[in-house]
């Protein structure tokens, strides 16, 4: 009886990384975008944190780097004077395109895994007070603001519904339901949640509709018309769906409301705010008001509820009023 030729032992082939890093970069893109439901504003900070990345790497090696190297990577990125948050975002974007290249068979392992996230110490979210709130919705005017009305408008939906900016922006006209009351988001993920609008929110809004938003739409027939003179055009109605409009009646975009809200901070000595500043205030009142965190919870479409326990902050003036009063030697 012949005896069985010898096995050969199987090797794991080491396939090498293309020196393209930025055709890897694009496999990584398509990769979480396919995979996971991720927000276009998701896959756009991948891509900001991974540019990043390969502006530090330059000429090394993909396959080469070590611990080490990540640690020089992490010093990199504080060099930069970017918060802890940010920078743990870096990594856990790091952590993600290794584990692609292990996925793709570009590395054995992952040596990006035992990075660990830089401390997130909590820190009190930026936040107006009441009655900075109420200046900053009044603060657009008639003499002064071509979309003054607007402007107002989207101010108390920022500010009755403690919505994200990418969301306010991509409201439409059918998420609004005026006579029940609330309007419906779609947040991180595409996932729509339902959230109440006040009484001055739909006040505001109906005064946008009613006296400014004909006079947009106006301005962009104007430039519909003189497009559809071109020969061969087919003219016909724009499909305008959006609750809040340009000037010249389009789509607003993201740094359009931050610039707007920017302007408005300025103009009442509040300056340094963003539309997630609206956010936090938001969220704050609520659960100074004595708002079940459940609730806010829902309201801010966050996912998991220690996101939103950071706004389970006090108020020092507050604290000190009630050491003042119930303390024996207050």
């Amino acid at each position: 009886m012949k005896p069985h030729p010898r096995r050969r032992r199987l090797q794991v082939k080491r396939i090498e990384v293309r020196a393209d890093k930025h055709s890897w970069l694009e496999g990584f893109l398509r990769h979480i975008t396919h995979e996971y439901p991720l927000a276009e504003n998701s896959i756009a900070a991948y891509r900001r944190d991974m540019q990043h990345f390969f502006q530090w790497l330059g000429n090394r090696s993909l396959q080469r780097l070590q611990i080490d190297d990540f640690a020089d990577y992490i010093a990199w990125l504080e060099k930069r004077h970017l918060g802890p948050s940010t920078r743990a975002r870096h990594i856990a974007s790091l952590r993600s395109f290794y584990r692609y290249l292990q996925l793709e068979g570009a590395m054995p392992d992952n040596p990006a895994k035992l990075l660990g996230s830089p401390r997130l110490w909590e820190r009190m979210p930026h936040y107006l007070t009441p009655g900075q709130v109420a200046e900053l919705l009044v603060a657009p005017e008639e003499n002064s603001d071509k979309l003054w009305r607007r402007d107002r408008a989207i101010l108390e939906f920022f500010y009755a519904t403690g919505c994200r900016c990418s969301e306010l922006v991509n409201l439409k006209l059918q998420d609004i339901h005026e006579a029940e009351g609330y309007c419906l988001y779609t947040g991180k993920g595409n996932k729509p949640r339902e959230v109440p609008l006040g009484k001055q929110a739909i006040a505001a809004f109906r005064i946008w509709m009613n006296e400014e938003r004909e006079t947009v739409l106006g301005r962009r027939m104007e430039e519909v018309h003189a497009y559809f003179q071109i020969p061969g055009r087919n003219k016909g109605e724009p499909q305008v769906p959006w609750a809040f409009l340009s000037f010249k009646g389009y789509k607003m975009r993201r740094e359009a409301m931050w610039n707007l809200i920017k302007k408005y901070a300025e103009r009442i000595g509040v300056p340094k705010i963003s539309p997630h500043s609206l956010r936090h205030s938001f969220a704050t009142h609520m659960h100074a008001k004595g708002v079940d965190l459940r609730a806010i919870q829902e309201m801010l479409g966050h996912k998991d509820i220690v996101t939103t326990q950071i706004y389970t902050h006090t108020d020092m003036d507050r604290l000190k009023k009630i050491h003042a009063k119930c303390h024996p030697r207050g």
